[in-house]
């Protein structure tokens, strides 16, 4: 197994390839797809070995945003919300036809709460890069350390 900074991929996993993450939610954020499917990319180029590829990867990803949305979570005096939630979730498919057991189907979801009193849209593209990263960040996880 290849270890660097905690990665450990088999020797044999030469590549991988990463599918356009397709957005399913009920809310649509236009720009959520294309930001996860470039992190997750960035992400193994920067820190594995591996070579990208269109298609057919040792590592094969691809999977979809299943939930994009925001719901109160605190309340006060039983009517009003002080806090916010966003939360995102995506399903991820990886295959490894060299390694089955490190197959896995599985839905990652993170949120950051953000204070009701302001507008969604002026902390949307904030709170979208912070639970992107943290999302990229379990997916990698997963793939390439084994957790």
């Amino acid at each position: 197994f290849y270890k660097m900074n905690g990665v450990s991929i088999p020797p044999d996993v030469e590549s991988v390839s990463i599918q356009y993450i397709e957005n399913k939610a009920l809310i649509i954020n236009p720009l959520l797809s294309q930001t996860v499917s470039e992190k997750l990319k960035n992400k193994f180029i920067s820190e594995t070995r591996l070579l990208l590829t269109a298609q057919n990867g040792d590592f094969a990803l691809q999977g979809e945003i299943t939930d994009y949305t925001v719901e109160p979570v605190s309340i006060q005096n039983n009517t009003t919300s002080t806090l916010n939630r966003l939360k995102i979730t995506i399903r991820i498919k990886m295959d490894c036809l060299k390694h089955p057991k490190l197959s896995f189907d599985q839905s990652f979801t993170q949120f950051q709460d953000f204070d009701a009193n302001k507008s969604f849209t002026s902390v949307e593209t904030n709170l979208v890069s912070t639970i992107t990263d943290m999302l990229v960040q379990e997916i990698f996880n997963k793939t390439a350390i084994n957790w």
